[in-house]
């Protein structure tokens, strides 16, 4: 049951056999009471009132089956079988004969216990052929059938029985897509909490630092307003403009970082190297890394790329990932700047890195920059 055009035709085996049922049951009722009047019948005054309650009773398995108690089930499917194999032998020449194995057939589907039903049906037959050899010594010439054939009444038991495995199959695999289903939609609610936490996280990282950056930067220029330094005062103005800036990059960033599908970090390293024109070098073995190491390793090299633009701009940069047993180290390399530095991008936050740090810290890892020949280098080593 596991596609969906399988699903599909089982559910309609099901309605099928939800109609079938009735009509097994309505038929011999209707055609018996139109052959009553006409047909040649034993002991009527007796056969009578077999006819009704067997007609009762098979009315009553049509009912809401769950709704009655398991001793009353069984309690209703006897006595279907009872009346039954009683009026076989009396009505035989009209569709009272079929009674007893559809009763039978319907013990195999509705009785949940396998014994009960294949005793109820084994004593049906049994009743109807002691019937079956009491009406044919009463009444030598009215009865003809052998008695051995009556004891076939017990047989459709098997075919209700595996009709009700098929429906419980059914059932439980309905029951397991719903499940399946639920679980699915858990998940993806779990997944979107988490990514909700991630981006609440890493906006949280940015704009914590960034703010700090910005109120310590107005403090000062307040202060230096108040001591008459006001050239001083407007440069701090404008330091907390240009944090404010970079920390809606940032943002910006860390959120299309977050959101987009996420490539294997050799490849994700390997496409931001050439976004820059930097050169890349992959070291060991590549294997599998967790979701929060990639997330700062990638973020690691968009804030040393940036900051590389800024204050070394047009040096070459090189990146080398190196995969170890245990761990993952990233090295992002730039050389001396060869061209002037944009004033408009001159300034810095100075908390990028450090964000980084605390990062890197929280997962197990070290974040080391600093000068190196003659350039600059960030070295971040995370556990794999």
């Amino acid at each position: 049951m596991s596609t969906p055009d399988q699903w599909t035709l089982a559910r309609l085996g099901q309605h099928r056999d939800e109609l079938i049922q009735p009509a097994l049951v309505l038929t011999p009722i209707a055609c018996t009471a139109f052959q009553w009047p006409d047909a040649q019948i034993a002991y009527r005054p007796l056969a009578l009132p077999l006819f009704v309650l067997t007609s009762i009773a098979a009315l009553a398995s049509l009912l809401p089956w769950s709704r009655l108690a398991g001793n009353r089930q069984i309690t209703v499917m006897s006595a279907y079988m009872l009346f039954s194999a009683l009026l076989m032998p009396l009505a035989h020449g009209t569709f009272a004969a079929m009674f007893p194995f559809v009763a039978a057939s319907a013990s195999g589907i509705k009785l949940a216990s396998r014994r009960a039903a294949v005793t109820i049906a084994a004593s049906g037959a049994v009743v109807a052929a002691s019937a079956t050899w009491v009406v044919g010594q009463l009444s030598p010439d009215f009865l003809e059938r052998p008695v051995w054939v009556t004891l076939t009444v017990a047989l459709p038991v098997a075919f209700g029985i595996s009709h009700r495995d098929r429906l419980d199959a059914v059932r439980n695999a309905h029951l397991a897509a719903e499940s399946a289903q639920r679980a699915r939609e858990s998940e993806a609610r779990e997944a979107a909490l988490m990514e909700r936490g991630r981006i609440a996280r890493e906006i949280h990282d940015v704009l914590g630092h960034s703010l700090s950056g910005i109120a310590l930067q107005l403090d000062m220029a307040d202060a230096l307003r108040d001591s008459g330094r006001d050239d001083e005062a407007a440069a701090a103005v404008r330091k907390a403009r240009a944090i404010a800036v970079d920390s809606i990059s940032e943002t910006r960033r860390a959120v299309h970082a977050l959101r987009e599908d996420t490539l294997p970090l050799p490849e994700t390293v390997r496409q931001l190297a050439e976004h820059a024109s930097a050169g890349f070098v992959l070291e060991g073995e590549a294997g599998a890394v967790g979701p929060e190491t990639t997330h700062t390793m990638v973020r690691a090299v968009q804030e040393a790329m940036t900051n590389a633009a800024k204050y070394a701009p047009g040096a070459t940069c090189d990146l080398r990932l190196a995969f170890a047993a245990d761990q993952v180290r990233l090295t992002v390399h730039n050389g001396p700047a060869t061209e002037p530095r944009r004033a408009e991008l001159a300034g810095g936050s100075g908390v990028g890195l450090v964000g980084m740090r605390e990062r890197a810290a929280l997962l197990g890892g070290t974040l080391r920059a600093g000068p190196a020949g003659d350039g600059w280098t960030v070295e971040l080593e995370l556990p794999r």
